[in-house]
C-alpha cells in the first residue's frame, strides 16, 4: 500500500493529544488539593479513576476495532474525552471530576489500541519502527508542553489579563472566579471535539492486520493468563506505569509541602522537565540499544532512575528540581524495553498479548493510590518510597527476562 503521509501526521498529531490530555493531573495536584480539600489519598482516587479505564477498556477496545473499523472507534474515543472534559468544566465538583477522569482515561485507551495497527499500514510496516519512534516523540513533546500550558492559563486568569487575547478573553468568561485551573478542561473539551470532527471527515485506509496482531477469543486470552511468563511481564508493566505516574503525579506536591516551592510555576516546570527529559532520554536509549543487550540497558538505566529518585527524596529543594527530572530520563527506555522483551518471549499470540500488557497500564491508577494513601499516614516522602518496590521488580525484569530474540547490536549475533 502507498504510504498516506496526511494519515500518518494526523496519527502522530493524536499522539500529541492523548499525551497532551493524559499527564497533566500531576501539575494539578496542588491546585485540587486546596480547590476541593481533599486528603492525598482522595487526590489520588483521581489519577486512579483515570488509569483504571485502560484496565477495564484495552481489550474490549481490540475487539471493537475488529468489529467496527479504526475510525468510529477513534470517533467514539475523542467523543468520550469531550463529553469527560466539557461536564467538569461546566460542572466542577470533586465527584464530577472523577467521573470526568474515567470517561477521558476510557477514550485514550480506546485510542491506544487504535492507532499503532493504523500507523503500520498508513506509514508502511518498512517505516514502523521510525514512526513509532516519532509517536513517541510527539507524545514526549505534549507532555513537557502541557504542564507550561497549566501555567501560562492560571497565570494569566488568576492575574486578570484575561483580555489579553481573544482564548483567554474567551476563557475568563467560563471559569469560576478562584479556580483558574478549570480552564484547562475547557481547552480539552475543545482539542477533543476539534479532533471528533477532523477524523469524521478524514477518509481512513483499511487496515488488514495479521494474523498474529489480532485480539483473540475470549479462548485464546485465557490460554495466555495460564502462562506465568504473561503476568510477570503485566506486571512489569503495571509497575513501570505506576512509577512513571507516581513520581510524575506527586513532584508538584512533593516540592510545595517539603521544600516550598510554588506549585503554578516551579512545580508545573519541574514535572515538564520530568516528561521532555523523558523524551531526551528515550534518543540515548535507542543509542544504547545498538550496542548492548536491552536487558543491560534495562538494568543501567533502572539504577540510575532508583539513584535520581533517593537524591530527589532525601535531597536538598535545588537537588531535588533537577533529580526528579532524571528519573524521568532513566525512566525512558523501560516502556519500550519492558513491551520488546515481553513479545520477543512469546512464539505467538501477539495481538491477545499486547491487549494483556496494555491492560497493565492500570498499574498507573493503583500505584499513586498507594502513595497517596501512604502519604495521608507517614508523609508523602514516605509514601513515595513505594517507589523503590516497583522500580525493584523492573530492575528483576533485567535479570529473568528470556526472550527468545534479543536486540539486534552492532557487532553483535543477534
Amino acid at each position: 500500500m502507498k504510504r498516506n503521509l496526511f494519515m500518518v501526521s494526523l496519527i502522530l498529531l493524536t499522539f500529541f493529544v492523548i499525551s497532551f490530555l493524559t499527564n497533566i493531573i500531576g501539575p494539578l495536584v496542588p491546585d485540587i488539593i486546596e480547590s476541593f480539600d481533599l486528603s492525598l489519598t482522595m487526590v489520588a482516587l483521581l489519577p486512579f479513576a483515570f488509569f483504571i479505564a485502560y484496565g477495564v477498556m484495552s481489550i474490549p477496545s481490540g475487539m471493537l476495532i475488529e468489529r467496527y473499523g479504526e475510525k468510529v472507534v477513534m470517533v467514539i474515543a475523542f467523543f468520550m474525552s469531550f463529553l469527560g472534559a466539557f461536564l467538569f468544566a461546566f460542572n466542577p465538583s470533586y465527584g464530577m471530576y472523577t467521573v470526568s477522569l474515567f470517561l477521558i482515561g476510557t477514550g485514550m485507551a480506546m485510542l491506544q489500541v487504535a492507532i499503532n495497527p493504523l500507523l503500520r499500514v498508513a506509514g508502511g510496516e518498512e517505516h514502523f519502527a521510525f514512526n513509532s519512534v516519532m509517536g513517541q516523540l510527539f507524545f514526549g513533546l505534549a507532555s513537557f508542553l502541557s504542564p507550561l500550558a497549566y501555567s501560562y492559563l492560571v497565570l494569566n486568569l488568576a492575574s486578570g489579563d484575561g483580555d489579553r487575547n481573544f482564548i483567554l478573553h474567551l476563557l475568563s468568561g467560563v471559569v469560576p472566579e478562584g479556580l483558574p485551573w478549570i480552564s484547562l478542561y475547557w481547552l480539552f473539551a475543545a482539542v477533543s471535539l476539534l479532533m471528533v470532527i477532523i477524523i469524521g471527515v478524514v477518509k481512513f485506509p483499511r487496515v488488514e492486520l495479521k494474523e498474529d496482531e489480532k485480539a483473540g477469543a475470549v479462548e485464546t486470552h485465557l490460554e495466555l493468563l495460564k502462562k506465568p511468563v504473561v503476568w510477570l511481564f503485566f506486571l512489569a508493566v503495571f509497575c513501570y506505569v505506576g512509577t512513571e505516574q507516581g513520581v510524575a503525579n506527586w513532584i508538584s506536591e512533593f516540592l510545595q509541602t517539603y521544600h516550598g516551592y510554588d506549585p503554578q510555576t516551579t512545580g508545573a516546570k519541574t514535572v515538564s522537565w520530568f516528561w521532555g527529559l523523558m523524551t531526551a532520554g528515550a534518543v540515548l536509549g535507542l543509542i544504547a540499544l545498538k550496542f548492548m543487550d536491552s536487558r543491560k540497558v534495562l538494568i543501567g538505566f533502572t539504577l540510575a532512575a532508583v539513584i535520581s529518585l533517593t537524591v530527589a527524596l532525601f535531597g536538598p529543594g535545588s537537588t531535588a528540581l533537577i533529580a526528579f527530572p532524571l528519573v524521568g530520563f532513566f525512566a525512558s527506555v523501560m516502556w519500550s524495553i519492558i513491551i520488546s522483551l515481553a513479545l520477543n518471549s512469546m512464539d505467538k499470540h501477539h495481538g491477545s498479548f499486547s491487549g494483556i500488557l496494555i491492560t497493565g497500564i492500570a498499574g498507573g491508577a493503583v500505584v499513586p493510590l498507594i502513595v497517596g494513601s501512604l502519604g495521608d499516614a507517614i508523609g508523602l516522602r514516605g509514601g513515595m518510597v513505594f517507589l523503590y518496590i516497583t522500580l525493584g521488580y523492573i530492575l528483576s525484569v533485567g535479570f529473568w527476562a528470556k526472550p527468545l530474540i534479543t536486540n539486534k547490536t552492532i557487532g553483535g549475533k543477534s
